[in-house]
């Protein structure tokens, strides 16, 4: 199938991951931890500035679902192959995540809030640990009617697949809504990403009401123990788990609903129409891997490429694997200019 223009659509919470390498003094200034990823507090909130003015920073367009966007921008290779709604703020570091996104190749649709600024993601290097604060600020202020304007409902219209961010819950349920209602419609492919255990815990309402509309839900093993528990699915088998999450009330009956569980070095699940299939990874070496923390993202990125091509689920999982593995050997979710993705 030819990859035609904002063929993938992305919905998410837009960061701008600001990247440096500092000291253990630094981290301690601002009570971080080497290894740690948390959201920032009031105490944070001039680190971000600080962190430009005292070291080299370099810039990433971050967020879960944004990477993910990106990653499979990367390797369909098709300009403007993919969209993406989010919000921003009016301000220095909005521009820069809007040109580095555009970089990349995503056609992004930014909402602008006049109050507060853009989403950024400390990334701090001290030797091969790794802290994360994200201060999500304008992220959180998305709403429907932005996606339902004339000149941005032509994107979502012109998409096949629509890909949603689990974070994206706790911000713009009726933009999901929306979105899946109309891949109900037009009989277009909906999917959702569980994100994280707490979202299974806290915003099951959100959650729930989205489900209905999935045709491809992705997750990880912990994720999907903690769905269980929290829809008392009564089981911990992962397998058991990915086929009651298939059976799930589902409103387009066209489609079966394809659930997709990592479980970072054993094999990935995928269940539907009553089986899972086990797909084997290829393990790095772990002096390799420079940083897990946009697995999950690059996996999905991968799957999504080959997905909106109509490839068949081996294809979409092994270039889920490919990316993944690629990403977990850099610093951040970073790409090359071509994908050598065969």
């Amino acid at each position: 199938m030819a990859v035609s223009e904002g063929v993938l659509l992305g919905l998410g919470n837009p960061l701008l991951d600001i990247s440096t390498t500092c000291d253990k003094d630094f981290l301690e200034k601002y009570g971080l931890k080497p290894n740690d990823a948390i959201l920032a507090e009031e105490k944070h909130h001039k680190m971000y500035t600080e962190m430009v003015e005292k070291f080299d920073v370099e810039y990433i367009a971050g967020g879960a679902t944004q990477n993910t966007i990106r990653v499979a921008q990367w390797i369909l290779g098709v300009p403007n192959a993919t969209s993406y709604f989010g919000c921003v703020g009016k301000d220095k570091f909005g521009d820069t995540l809007k040109a580095k996104a555009e970089e990349a190749g995503v056609r992004v649709h930014y909402q602008y809030d006049e109050k507060e600024p853009t989403g950024t993601c400390a990334v701090l290097l001290t030797g091969h640990d790794r802290s994360l604060c994200a201060y999500l600020a304008a992220a959180n202020c998305y709403n429907k009617d932005h996606l339902v304007l004339p000149e941005n409902w032509e994107f979502v219209k012109a998409a096949k697949v629509i890909y949603v961010g689990g974070f994206h819950l706790t911000v713009a349920p009726p933009a999901i809504q929306a979105l899946g209602q109309h891949a109900f419609e037009e009989n277009k492919t909906f999917c959702l990403n569980l994100s994280a255990p707490f979202l299974c815990q806290f915003f099951k309402e959100p959650m729930m009401a989205a489900m209905p509309y999935v045709d491809v839900l992705f997750g990880n093993e912990t994720e999907a123990a903690t769905f269980s528990k929290e829809q008392n699915f009564e089981t911990e088998n992962v397998k058991e788990i990915a086929l009651k999450m298939c059976s799930l009330p589902k409103k387009n009956d066209k489609k079966s609903r394809i659930v997709v569980i990592t479980q970072g070095t054993d094999p990935v699940l995928v269940a539907k129409d009553g089986n899972v299939t086990e797909y084997e990874i290829n393990k790095i070496p772990a002096k390799d891997i420079e940083d897990t923390n946009g697995a999950g993202d690059a996996f999905a990125g991968g799957f999504l490429a080959q997905l909106v091509q109509g490839k068949p689920i081996e294809e979409c999982v092994r270039c889920g694997n490919y990316a993944a593995n690629y990403i977990i050997k850099q610093s951040g979710v970073k790409t090359p200019d071509k994908c050598d993705f065969k």
